[in-house]
């Protein structure tokens, strides 16, 4: 069953169609990846999924209902979680508190009960805590906790992007370029982990991702745009030999170095 489902979903900006007519189809517990060049419109796609853009046309099923036209709060609260091409934790917030960030969605305690402290908050409280450390034990930033997020090395604040997406406990996870700017180790570590997220917590991934390297590796599936189309759809190895995609995307040497 298609846990996502986007149906000729289209997004303009003034006479730029930035996406046009895209259906994408994800099953549960896919590893799914959206590739194209610069422009493409992949992030735009991202944003209609997560209701920062409202689609122009068509229609985005998740989880058996349409969620076009709701808040992102809201498409959060239904499991769909996000990070960005650019790192945007809290620098001046410590790992902890930036995680505590992501489970607001999650967190049932009133601004009131906040203030007097009730018992229900301070025990919703102490589990979120230990919810967060948790999540960061388990991208692999145990004792780093209590370290401001822009004291982390770039890597580390990738990871702990991540984590805080983890806080809502989604089902779908998208990651926009979650290797970007990653050495060749960190960006081992990086599909790890994206391969542990579907293996051990069920969750369902569609990433955004220019290394040809992890897209082949880790996908079951590979969606291609170029100019907001979809040009072409399947198996890592039937889009890596496709001449659309070859001819639209870098050239053909691009394959080859993720082939090796």
């Amino acid at each position: 069953m298609a846990l996502l489902e986007a149906r000729g979903v289209t997004k303009v900006f003034g006479g730029l169609v930035a996406v046009s007519q895209v259906d994408l189809s994800i099953e549960e517990r896919m590893i799914a990846s959206l590739i194209g060049p610069n422009g493409a419109g992949k992030t735009t796609f991202f944003n209609c999924l997560t209701g920062l853009y409202k689609p122009d046309e068509g229609d985005i099923i998740f989880d058996g209902r349409s969620i076009v036209g709701l808040r992102p709060d809201q498409i959060a609260a239904l499991g769909i979680a996000r990070t960005y091409q650019n790192i945007r934790l809290f620098g001046s917030m410590t790992a902890i508190e930036n995680i505590l960030v992501g489970q607001h969605v999650r967190l049932r305690s009133t601004p009131l009960g906040a203030i007097l402290q009730t018992p229900f908050t301070r025990r919703e409280e102490q589990r979120a805590e230990k919810r967060a450390r948790e999540l960061l034990a388990f991208v692999g930033l145990t004792g780093k906790g209590d370290m401001l997020a822009k004291n982390l090395p770039y890597g580390d604040q990738r990871l702990l992007e991540v984590a805080r997406a983890l806080a809502s406990d989604p089902k779908l996870l998208l990651l926009d370029e979650p290797a970007a700017g990653m050495n060749p180790r960190e960006t081992e570590a990086m599909m790890h982990l994206i391969h542990r997220l579907r293996n051990e917590l069920g969750i369902t991934i569609l990433l955004i991702e220019h290394d040809m390297k992890v897209v082949m590796s880790i996908s079951d599936r590979v969606t291609v745009l170029d100019y907001g189309k979809k040009i072409a759809e399947g198996r890592p190895e039937e889009v890596r030999n496709d001449p659309r995609v070859i001819e639209a995307y870098l050239g053909p040497g691009i394959f080859a170095e993720a082939h090796l």
